[in-house]
């Protein structure tokens, strides 16, 4: 009878657990499916052991890489939603960057979504000395979107869109080519190698990062719970501002800290917009009607824009072509001495409105802009640093007022 009752109370332990574990299941099934992934994907032994060691000793690490996208995961997973592309794909951005937008690798990718530089521009992001929208958490998601979508419209299938996220689509129509297959399962094999090692493990990776996120049995429930399940006023919005503009100011007239600006607009090389044209940055949108009530373009006195140091140059020369005191340039630098060298960058403050940018086209001389703009030739020619009357098509040449 002890033992009647041992088995009876042994059975009722595991339907109770069955109970527990097999929607978890079911819905780790529905997420492969999202990439057009077979379910008998979980019985992988390597992505087995990546999603318990997430759920284990490196689930520390794995609340940290949360806590540091909190700023951005309400907003992407809102744009990856009404993109209509697998909600999965939040976490290739986690495997990619670990959610740091300031992520730099050895070969230069850069952003969330470690952008290369060529693959970023040809996505629309600008990559210049003042901006590098690769950092830029909203126009690197736009970036990626498109990217995956062509990917998979040339693959058909979204885990080779993943793959070939990751290496390359050449690199992934080669492997398909010699395995003869685009099976995953064949993709995947550690034998015949028909990826590299790291390209084997991505789509792994991801898949353990989010299965680790939509397992109830972690218990993480408050800093998974708060980042996932944030309102609408904690989402980013894009909004228009006056070039060279400091985030500084920015904030000021949208209660922020000028800090927590900075931190939702890491694409900023410096603390303020390019200057000249105007910007687009991101602020919660639960300021956005204080951000209407009360910024007004073009209100701050001064606008900001970088000069990089050129051999022979003086920081009084400098300032004249600017047309403002040297010791401007040595407050806003924070410079005890008026010592510069080359290559070096210089913050300048202009008054807003006090200079104009041309741009040399064709049949242009020296003689004939500074007949246009109504100044002397020798105004035009210290303003900009020139030694000769010689300019060539495309040059930007400073025009002061």
């Amino acid at each position: 009878m002890k033992y009647l009752l041992l088995i009876i109370a042994m059975t009722g332990s595991i339907l109770h657990a069955s109970l527990f574990v097999e929607p978890q299941y079911g819905d780790d099934i529905k997420v492969l499916q999202t990439l057009d992934i077979e379910p008998s994907f979980l019985r992988d032994p390597i992505f087995m052991q990546l999603k318990n060691e997430l759920s284990t000793v490196k689930k520390h690490h794995y609340m940290k890489m949360l806590e540091r996208g909190a700023l951005y995961i309400p907003t992407l997973r809102k744009m990856i939603h009404d993109s209509a592309i697998p909600p999965v794909f939040l976490y290739m951005a986690m495997a990619e960057s670990h959610f740091d937008a300031h992520a730099l690798s050895h070969a230069k990718a850069a952003g969330l979504w470690q952008f290369m530089p060529k693959t970023a521009k040809r996505y629309g992001l600008k990559i210049d000395r003042y901006i590098d929208e690769r950092r830029d958490p909203i126009r690197s998601t736009e970036a990626a979107i498109a990217y995956l979508k062509r990917l998979h419209k040339l693959f058909g299938k979204w885990y080779l869109a993943a793959l070939a996220y990751n290496c390359g689509e050449g690199r992934v129509l080669r492997a398909i080519k010699k395995a003869g297959s685009d099976e995953l399962h064949v993709l995947l094999d550690g034998k015949k190698r028909y990826l590299p090692r790291e390209s084997r493990h991505y789509l792994r990776k991801i898949l353990s990062l989010a299965l680790v996120a939509n397992d109830a049995s972690m218990l993480f429930a408050d800093i998974a719970s708060y980042t996932f399940n944030r309102s609408e006023g904690s989402s980013l919005v894009r909004v228009e501002v006056s070039g060279g503009e400091t985030l500084e100011h920015i904030a000021s007239r949208i209660d922020m800290k000028s800090e927590d600006l900075e931190r939702l607009n890491p694409q900023f090389n410096y603390g303020f917009t390019p200057p000249l044209k105007r910007a687009q940055i991101n602020i919660p949108y639960s300021k956005l009607t204080l951000f209407k009530e009360s910024y007004r373009p073009g209100k701050q006195k001064n606008m900001f824009l970088v000069h990089r140091v050129k051999k022979g140059e003086s920081l009084s020369k400098i300032a004249y072509r600017y047309g403002i005191n040297y010791k401007m340039i040595l407050s806003f630098n924070k410079m005890r001495k008026p010592v510069i060298y080359p290559k070096q960058e210089l913050i300048i403050p202009v008054p807003r409105g006090s200079l104009r940018h041309y741009k040399v086209k064709k049949g242009d001389s020296i003689y004939k802009i500074a007949r246009l703009f109504g100044i002397k030739v020798a105004t035009l020619k210290a303003r900009n640093d020139l030694k000769s009357n010689i300019i060539h098509i495309g040059d930007k040449i400073v025009i002061p007022n």
